[in-house]
């Protein structure tokens, strides 16, 4: 018997309302729904589920946190020199941050479709093993047009990793098991922060070895120690459940059997360009599009001018770099709190909003109150709010987007409109505007507020498609579709999750 039909005896296939009667229709009506993930968990899957976060988990975060800290350590090697080195303005300085996030965001989408196309096994690594190669040579840049080319193809390289995982995931975990995975992976960006401090500040004592500058040793050490790691990734990177080697015939059939009645990752389905369609032609989509570029802009200036901005507030740049590490501690603490939180509440805007708003006050401290000590809480504040509204954020669609290629297109888009923020918020951190950095705080500030609304309006949007479906209005859909297809997020039996 081969593992299809095995897969297939370990689960009955989701049929439509008009085929099915009984409790089995019941069932039918909240397909999609997380009502019947807890229900369904044993002991035997509680083991699996553990299982699968040993193997997967922890190897797909290293690469995120190397990620993030190739693409935000440019804010510490700022501080040792790199400016000045490169005979570059600090508007040009600003102009290699922008042109980091236009490679980013051109290229997400068409990675995601490479992704599609081939397999995480071979994809991800790979595209580990480029950002690495680039990254270290940004320690060996000698000009601005250097540094500005070394900062599109690190973007570039790095644009595949965050939506491909995100779609991997959803590919191995129940819906209501994917959004605290996605918020641990994520975690692995402010652990980059606090990781990044420390190490920049010891690698700066490296000024002078081999002629070079302590900057050059922090691009150089850092890019080496992803290649290596992309290297080794070959190795510990998994394809789909039906083929990963650690896995036994039994657990492969209960992992489908788990996933068929709630998600649409059992389903063999083939690329198509109908369903990227699909995707652009989805409102919600563009909502969580713009629920994640209210945030990048916070995000990212706060990841790259955060020892730019404690230097500011009269500290030196050894101070500064060491003291980048509390806020992205205490963020990468509550990111996880709040993500086991929304995880067991079954809730998600309520959250988002309510760790925005945290965000938001941070801000209003920064922006009115000069003093070191208090302004520097409001970093801690600031960082505390943004990283958890971030994690959620970008879980969503991922919960909530059915049909494979679309839900890869979704999430690949969703980083992509929303790192336009970022490329806006490189510019706003100017030389010489602190230490309240008006422009730059007050555009944070504007952006968190504006989320506040975009993610409240999407949360309304949920529930009241939600209950049209439990009403039945949405029933006419299943008119002439046989037992066995499946409508995507479009189909009566999905619930969305709020």
């Amino acid at each position: 018997m081969s593992v299809d039909e095995k897969y297939t005896a370990a689960s009955d296939a989701v049929k439509g309302p008009e085929h099915l009667d009984g409790d089995n229709k019941a069932r039918s009506s909240s397909y999609g729904s997380d009502d019947d993930g807890d229900n369904a968990r044993t002991v035997e899957d509680k083991k699996l589920l553990r299982k699968l976060d040993r193997k997967l988990l922890p190897a797909l975060t290293l690469l995120y946190l190397l990620s993030f800290l190739d693409r935000s350590n440019v804010g510490n090697a700022r501080l040792e020199g790199l400016v000045k080195d490169l005979h570059m303005t600090g508007n040009q300085y600003l102009t290699g941050l922008t042109v980091y996030f236009i490679g980013y965001v051109l290229f997400e989408v068409p990675c995601n479709i490479v992704l599609r196309l081939t397999s995480p096994r071979l994809w991800l690594p790979t595209l580990t093993l480029a950002w690495g190669v680039v990254a270290t040579l940004l320690g060996i840049t000698q000009n601005m047009s250097g540094f500005f080319a070394a900062r599109f193809f690190l973007g570039v390289t790095e644009s595949g990793l965050f939506p491909g995982v995100v779609f991997y995931l959803s590919m191995w975990y129940r819906r209501e098991e994917q959004h605290y995975r996605i918020s641990l992976f994520f975690s692995a960006a402010s652990l980059a922060g606090a990781f990044g401090g420390i190490l920049a500040w010891g690698i700066a004592h490296m000024k002078g070895v081999g002629g070079l500058s302590g900057w050059r040793w922090i691009f150089i050490l850092e890019g080496i120690l992803t290649v290596v790691v992309s290297a080794a990734a070959y190795f510990f990177i998994h394809n789909y459940p039906a083929t990963a080697s650690f896995l036994s015939e039994d657990e492969r059939s209960r992992i489908y059997a788990r996933l068929k009645s709630n998600n649409d990752a059992t389903r063999d389905e083939a690329f198509s360009w109908k369903s990227v369609t699909l995707a652009l032609r989805d409102p919600k989509v563009w909502l969580y599009c713009l629920g994640f570029h209210t945030m990048s802009l916070p995000l990212y200036t706060l990841s790259l001018f955060l020892p730019t901005i404690i230097k500011g507030l009269g500290y030196t740049a050894a101070q500064a770099q060491l003291l980048t590490v509390p806020p992205y501690t205490v963020a990468t603490i509550l990111t996880l709190t709040v993500a086991i939180a929304s995880e067991k509440t079954k809730i998600r805007a309520p959250f988002i909003m309510g760790t925005s708003a945290l965000a938001i006050i941070g801000y209003i401290i920064l922006l009115s109150d000069t003093r070191p000590s208090v302004s520097y809480g409001g970093t801690i504040l600031a960082a505390a709010g943004i990283y958890p509204s971030v994690a959620i954020v970008l879980s969503w669609p991922a919960n909530n987007v059915s049909g494979q290629t679309k839900r890869a297109t979704a999430n690949a888009l969703q980083i992509s409109i929303g790192n336009l923020g970022a490329v806006l918020g490189t510019q706003l951190y100017r030389r010489n505007s602190g230490p309240r950095f008006f422009l730059g705080h007050g555009f944070a500030l504007a952006y968190l507020c504006f989320n506040i609304i975009v993610v409240g309006s999407l949360w309304a949007v949920l529930r009241a498609e939600n209950k049209r479906r439990d009403r039945g209005e949405r029933d006419d859909r299943l008119t002439g579709v046989s037992k066995d297809e499946w409508l995507g997020d479009d189909d009566p039996r999905w619930r969305f999750q709020t």
